[in-house]
């Protein structure tokens, strides 16, 4: 099923994932396929049809109050990267929350805006989502590219017409800090909000 982006689109996505169900639809850099992250058996579908290689996924949190509750440790000069838009931060995790989707270490980052800020305020739970490609291919732009690669292994596909974008830039906090990609969020700028050079 493919909906265009609105309130309506938005209300299905929502039950879908709530039901275990895999949609794709616009995060805050690129398309998206996301499941609900505190869904093992959603996670597991995921990672049939999208990372065989069982790689980590990046987690989407709805607000703050998740990084306590997935037992994250995270210092306080970290809290401010947090806001800052495209930038996924790895922090170490003090329990087994969500070891099916990462061991030890978890990635996130908080949306701040848009399609995905919303979805999460909906559904109250944090998703899983990589970008809209299989292994090794290019993340698909429009939903038609998505539709191509996944078809109906995808339950609802979210339309909000063609997004050309970086990924996220991957910061890893687990042990001082280091840059594991440079996406979106470029060096100089996380110089610039930590005051200090990488």
């Amino acid at each position: 099923m493919i909906l265009k982006a609105s309130k309506e689109a938005l209300k299905e996505a929502v039950e879908i994932l709530k039901k275990g169900g895999i949609i794709v639809a616009p995060t805050d850099t690129l398309y998206g396929i996301l499941a609900d992250a505190t869904n093992e058996e959603a996670v597991k579908r995921l990672y049939k049809i999208r990372r065989p290689s069982g790689k980590p996924f990046l987690v989407l949190l709805p607000d703050e109050s998740w990084l306590e509750k997935l037992c994250l440790d995270v210092k306080e000069e970290h809290k401010k990267l947090l806001k800052v838009e495209g930038l996924t931060l790895v922090f170490r995790k003090t329990c087994d929350k969500l070891d099916y989707v990462s061991k030890g270490t978890l990635a996130v980052r908080l949306p701040q805006k848009g399609f995905i800020r919303d979805l999460l305020s909906e559904l109250k739970k944090p998703v899983v989502a990589p970008s809209v490609n299989p292994e090794g291919k290019k993340p698909a732009e429009s939903v038609e590219e998505a539709y191509n690669y996944f078809g109906n292994k995808v339950d609802l596909y979210i339309d909000a017409g063609v997004i050309k974008g970086e990924p996220s830039t991957i910061l890893d906090l687990t042990e001082g800090v280091k840059i594991l990609r440079e996406g979106k969020v470029k060096k100089e700028e996380i110089e610039k909000i930590l005051n200090r050079k990488l």
